[in-house]
């Protein structure tokens, strides 16, 4: 037995050799992966470029502010003073196009629009006296300029609707999104033409695009809470610094109390699926009466469903039953790496920080590509048409409709009525324009590289800095003065090509996902259930590749965080290392999942509870200072909070789990590096020492105790 299980370790390579000159993370190192570096810095440079041409090209205006009929953007330029924008006949939009294609076009639709210092209050419609009324007389001093620009004071009304110049009715409206839509209980006038539910379209229209009124009840929930929700952040970081620096007091215990706890869970499941099937089986429920359904909750009413259940409950309840009697051993090595990997954080506490130089660096690339991708999609110039709404008339026959003009000028035939020239879209017809798609792809792809590359770069960083620790014979006196600044500088310095390496093989895999992603939500409609099967295999092993290639990197940099060899030495060596130790490696890893999750759990659910009963008004006499906000929405607070406490969290644990890989791969190769002699001490703690039945020499003469001296 134990000539095959030396025989199994030989496959995975040999153990590391004694080297000593090694005192932890190597000092005296050169570059890594140089031409990965340098063509991740040609990458970033040609980003920069497509940034730039975006910028030259782009005009992110006609997404941010909406256009009249000319063109002209409202809120901006000679528009300044009238940010809205007014559609003639709204209806047109409501009865000749659906919502999305109104969305798609930039909510554009075949009717006069003009920009409004603010939208129309009452209703109006144009009475028949006011027809041999002048424009002047109607709306620059009665109803309010809602005219197109330029129309004569003295002009009739009645030659101003002919050429749809000025609107023919009003409705109260009220703005959203930059434009004025009107109320939903508005009363709608007697029009001529328009037939249909038109209240029921306005309704609709309401309900798709009218978020005032909510987000600003959600602004002021958020003004009248926010300090409150900034205390419950607090909160969470107190509770997840406090469980991190407590776990080497009570890791032993709280981790003996989750095992127990899935046990007692596992046998509660099993006794309660032994409930369900006596009960069916006394009524004769069997799957042979129920036959083939795809109704699954119909499952649950025979006997059979059960009995699986309870078989599938017991094996597991078997299989932990028998890792804890045979794996004790492994599970105190965990147990003792959790205790030391607080320790760890507690002597480095600006690690625990290092997320937030993270979260802004991910931040940064986020955005930079949110602008590059808007600018690169607003690109070309702007294109004008004549339009006229009904250009069959006689008069509009020999206008060229649809063709290209200048919206400066007057239009070349006046007699056909609402003529003019509007705003169609931008070309297309330009280098920029022509290469927007492969454009977005570079961005696309840049967006990936990018934020692979600067996880990568804190997992290597706080793996220098507590490989550190863990390399130090004599704690805390050995410990580096500044471990994770100089870890910083030693990454970038060194290593930004074997980083760019790492995050460039995750990039690829993730691009392959999307574009799978991407096909099977094209062709859903039409596939068979075979393709489907196919698609999903497809999608099932690029998510296991990419769960693999992210464990493999995150090994990886912690090889070159402590060698600083390249990336294939880097991950080959930590692959091998953890191979020869699998059971280990295992034992750790669910350990550890179960340890963060139980921490995560405590922090979320421990904020969302105190957050429910505080702005919900369950809290009562606590004092003038601190009664709960009167809140429109109380959930949207708590929501808040919940979500902000699992970022809190998961920033902290993921720096506690980073900790625990670190030490665990510094702990095998202690093992394997050293045999506890007075030349090749152990670099683990005595808890670990004592766990493996292992401990150092001491010099003769030294008193009882003293294992540790300086060594030679």
């Amino acid at each position: 037995m134990g000539g095959k299980k030396d025989e199994d370790k030989a496959a995975f390579g040999k153990p590391v050799k004694y080297d000593p000159s090694f005192r932890g993370p190597i000092k005296n190192r050169g570059c890594t992966d140089v031409i990965c570096c340098i063509l991740f810095l040609l990458f970033i440079l040609g980003y920069i470029v497509v940034g730039i041409v975006a910028w030259l090209y782009g005009d992110p205006r006609q997404v941010l502010y909406p256009r009249n009929s000319t063109g002209a953007y409202c809120g901006i330029g000679q528009n300044k003073d009238k940010p809205y924008l007014l559609y003639f006949n709204i209806f047109s939009c409501i009865l000749e196009t659906n919502i999305i294609t109104a969305a798609e076009n930039g909510l554009q639709c075949a009717t006069p629009q003009v920009c409004v210092s603010s939208c129309p209050k009452a209703s109006w419609t144009v009475g028949e006296n006011q027809l041999s009324q002048t424009v002047g007389e109607v709306f620059y001093t009665q109803i309010g300029n809602f005219c197109l620009p330029g129309v004569p004071w003295d002009m009739q009304v009645s030659e101003s609707l002919k050429q749809e110049l000025c609107p023919s009715f009003l409705l109260p409206s009220t703005p959203a999104l930059g434009r004025c839509f009107p109320w939903s209980n508005a009363t709608t006038p007697e029009l001529p033409g328009i037939t249909g539910n038109i209240s029921q379209g306005i309704s609709g229209l309401i309900d798709s695009l009218n978020v005032r009124d909510i987000s600003v009840k959600i602004f002021e929930d958020f003004a009248h809470s926010w300090y409150w929700i900034l205390v419950a952040l607090g909160v969470a970081l107190v509770l997840s610094l406090l469980f991190i620096l407590l776990l080497r007091l009570v890791a032993g215990p709280l981790v003996l109390v989750l095992i127990l706890g899935v046990l007692g869970v596992l046998a509660y499941g099993i006794y309660h699926c032994w409930e369900e099937y006596q009960v069916l089986r006394d009524r004769g429920a069997s799957i042979s009466q129920l036959g083939f359904t795809i109704n699954l909750s119909a499952y649950s009413s025979v006997q059979e469903t059960w009995l699986a259940a309870l078989i599938l409950l017991a094996v597991l309840e078997g299989i932990l039953l028998l890792m804890l009697v045979f794996l004790r051993q492994r599970i105190r090595i965990a147990i003792a790496l959790l205790t030391e990997a607080s320790k760890a954080v507690g002597q480095m506490m600006s690690t625990m920080f290092y997320p937030l130089v993270t979260f802004v660096l991910l931040l940064i690339c986020i955005a930079y590509w949110a602008v590059t991708a808007l600018y690169l999609a607003t690109s070309g110039q702007p294109q004008y048409i004549f339009w006229a709404p009904n250009a069959s008339l006689p008069s509009c026959e020999i206008v060229l409709v649809n063709t290209s003009c200048d919206p400066m000028a007057e239009p070349v035939n006046s007699s056909c009525p609402g003529l003019m020239c509007v705003f169609q879209g931008y070309l297309s017809t330009g280098l920029v324009q022509r290469s927007i798609f492969n454009l977005q792809i570079y961005g696309v792809l840049g967006l990936f590289w990018t934020l692979n590359w600067v996880l990568a770069l804190g997992q290597c960083v706080l793996a220098g800095a507590f490989a550190s620790f863990y390399w130090a014979f004599h704690k805390p006196r050995d410990i580096p003065t500044f471990p994770l600044s100089s870890a910083f500088i030693r990454t970038l310095r060194y290593h930004t090509g074997s980083l760019a390496f790492g995050a460039l093989i995750l990039t690829l895999v993730q691009i392959a996902r999307v574009i799978l992603e991407y096909i099977d939500h094209k062709l859903r409609g039409v596939q068979n259930p075979i393709a489907r099967c196919i698609m999903c295999c497809f999608k099932c092993c690029l998510w296991c590749l990419e769960k693999f290639i992210k464990f493999l990197n995150r090994n990886a940099y912690i090889m070159i965080a402590i060698y600083g060899k390249n990336f294939c030495v880097s991950a080959k060596n930590a692959f091998m290392l953890l191979m020869r130790n699998i059971i280990r490696v295992v034992v750790l890893d669910k350990v550890t999942d179960l340890m963060l999750f139980f921490g995560k759990l405590l922090v979320v659910g421990g904020v969302g509870v105190l957050s429910f009963f505080f702005f919900s008004g369950r809290i009562q006499g606590l004092g003038e200072g601190f009664e709960n906000p009167h809140l429109n929405y109380y959930w949207l607070p708590i929501m808040t909070s919940i979500l902000g406490a699992y970022v809190i969290a998961s920033g902290f644990f993921s720096v506690f789990g980073m900790c625990v890989d670190t030490l665990f791969l510094c702990f095998l190769e202690d093992l394997e590096r050293n045999d506890g002699s007075l030349d090749r001490p152990y670099y683990m703690s005595k808890a670990l020492l004592k766990i493996l039945g292992k401990k150092n020499e001491t010099p003769q003469g030294n008193k009882k105790g003293k294992e540790r001296e300086v060594r030679p």
